[in-house]
């Protein structure tokens, strides 16, 4: 999908990798000299959502004292990654479908549609098709979304992944020359990581940690898990 245009959508649970795997993407493909940028919308406030994705024009609301660029003018010919696309409140989801239908936004106060260059990547732990059943997300606007949907699977659904994921962090984490023993890495294998590779880089930051170099025991795993 990296050579595509069309936008992407991600479903993963939290700590699957959906911001790696969409930077990812953007690294595979011709959009990699590019800019890459990325805004999480469950903390943008929702009356600052629009301005921090179109930008607006300065005198265009109370306190807009200059200019501001948006992220969608931000992101160039780049990738822009929206992450928790779930969280769109309803009233700014119109907006963001005509964006993608037309490939222009207007920022708040202009006169003038600027061109989207960018290409869009979306995440989501929750599943949009319920949230259309009960009304809080548009059907319309989920279709835009979801041309090239992505499933990220939990890492308890992929346990082989578990063991090469460790080391390579454990490398990266612990004194050279640390490593695991074959109950480490049965214990490490023998857990279901409900928040998923980003629990499990945590445990090997702790064990990075404790292990003061040696080689890195059953035991000391259980503790950390």
């Amino acid at each position: 999908l990296a050579a595509a245009d069309d936008p992407v959508l991600l479903y993963g649970e939290t700590g699957t990798g959906k911001e790696v795997a969409a930077n990812f993407l953007h690294h595979q493909g011709p959009r990699a000299a590019q800019p890459f940028v990325a805004v999480n919308l469950a903390c943008v406030p929702r009356e600052l959502l629009e301005s921090e994705l179109f930008g607006h024009a300065r005198g265009a609301f109370t306190g807009a004292e200059r200019k501001k660029t948006g992220l969608f003018t931000e992101a160039g010919a780049g990738t822009l990654f929206l992450d928790e696309i779930s969280e769109l409140p309803l009233e700014h989801q119109p907006k963001f479908l005509r964006v993608l239908e037309t490939r222009s936004f207007r920022p708040v106060g202009e006169t003038r549609e600027e061109p989207l260059r960018a290409r869009l990547v979306f995440a989501t732990n929750r599943d949009l098709r319920v949230m259309v059943k009960k009304g809080t997300f548009r059907e319309d606007l989920y279709y835009r979304l979801a041309v090239l949907p992505v499933i990220l699977p939990p890492l308890r659904e992929r346990p082989e992944d578990i063991i090469p994921i460790a080391e390579h962090w454990l490398v990266r984490l612990a004194p050279a020359g640390t490593r695991f023993s074959d109950e480490a890495r049965a214990a490490l294998r023998g857990h279901d990581y409900p928040g998923n590779v980003r629990e499990l880089v945590n445990v090997i930051r702790r064990l990075a940690l404790f292990s003061a170099g040696k080689p890195i025991a059953g035991d000391l795993v259980q503790r950390m898990l």
